[in-house]
């Protein structure tokens, strides 16, 4: 899958969930039992998972540093987000901000 624009996630309606990462990176690897019983529990939830790197356009546009960096958005506005979580506690304080 290509990476979306920042366009096309601006655009976005409904809760969306967005997973900057790496597939070699340990620390997304270790959120991943995590990112997936929080999906579970918001069924309604668009998970949207971005393969990050130097030069990834839409991860620099976010100002993302460190993976895995959650973000989660409203109609494409960030509502919150969480960096490195290492409980469900900490990504679902995301949907409370």
């Amino acid at each position: 899958m290509n990476e979306p624009t920042r366009a096309e996630i601006d655009a976005l309606t409904g809760p969306t969930l967005l997973e900057f990462g790496a597939s070699w990176c340990g620390f997304c690897q270790a959120a991943q039992p995590l990112i997936a019983e929080v999906a579970k529990r918001h069924p309604a939830l668009r998970h949207i998972k971005v393969e990050d790197g130097r030069g990834r356009p839409l991860g620099r546009s976010f100002r993302v540093k460190l993976w895995p960096t959650l973000i989660y958005l409203e109609g494409g506005v960030e509502r919150g987000r969480v960096v490195r979580p290492g409980s469900v506690a900490d990504i679902d304080a995301i949907f409370a901000s």
